[in-house]
């Protein structure tokens, strides 16, 4: 139930941030008519369907967008606490992946990824130090965020240098020294190596699908993304596998 309320608040994040708007003021307002909507315009997925996809006062389209961004924030939530438990990781994590979820959706819908949310994602970490309870030591931190943004930095220079063609984003490189902020630098090498993997799969498959074609730009913040929830999930058990292969 959390995370579908607080889903709904990132819908918020996701439509106004790249446009530089408050993501408090004014109230939420129907982006058509913008007749301020009421309590039972705002319950989380039952008003959507409630509505019909409509709103209320105006009849125009509401973007399947906003339930489905409620109903995976909700899920998420869930996995994370049944995976973590009622812990002080549980917390952390979840920061972590909702700054990406929402990142993700911005990078994709935009092609952007907002400084103010890699800013907040790295005072986290910096706060999660301070309280005690992170799950990284300061150090681990520390080399995460150098490893995350300095390689990433490193291929964004070659390509312009080298390649003379851009290889790597800016938001790219911040939002990979933000994960290793979170995770740590062990975590954060798994991730780029994950992101690599992801990005020539998936990139593949949608050329497949022809949904997109040759030369055309694919984010790559998303692969970033996913590859940081895996290492954060799982990514203990993949590294032990990994070394022992050798």
């Amino acid at each position: 139930m959390l995370g579908l309320f607080i889903g709904s608040f990132f819908n918020v994040c996701i439509y106004r941030i790249p446009y530089e708007r408050s993501i408090v003021f004014p109230p939420s307002h129907c982006p058509s008519c913008s007749h301020r909507l009421g309590t039972l315009d705002l319950i989380p997925v039952f008003s959507y369907l409630l509505l019909k996809g409509k709103c209320r006062y105006c009849g125009s389209r509401i973007s399947v967008q906003y339930p489905l961004i409620e109903l995976l924030t909700g899920g998420v939530f869930l996995y994370l606490y049944l995976h973590f438990g009622l812990t002080w990781q549980l917390l952390t994590s979840i920061v972590l992946v909702s700054l990406l979820l929402i990142m993700t959706v911005i990078d994709i819908k935009h092609m952007i990824i907002p400084d103010e949310l890699v800013a907040f994602g790295i005072v986290s970490a910096f706060i999660f130090q301070i309280a005690g309870i992170s799950q990284i030591g300061y150090l681990s931190a520390i080399y995460g965020t150098l490893l995350g943004g300095g390689v990433f930095l490193l291929i964004a220079l070659f390509s312009m240098l080298v390649l003379k063609k851009e290889g790597m984003g800016g938001g790219d490189i911040k939002l990979m020294a933000m994960i290793g902020a979170l995770t740590g630098w062990k975590a954060t090498l798994l991730s780029m190596v994950l992101s690599v993997y992801l990005g020539g799969l998936l990139g593949g498959i949608l050329l497949l699908l022809k949904v997109k074609r040759r030369g055309d730009y694919i984010p790559y913040g998303p692969f970033i993304a996913m590859a940081a929830v895996i290492s954060l999930l799982w990514g203990d058990n993949i590294i032990s596998w990994w070394l022992a292969l050798f």
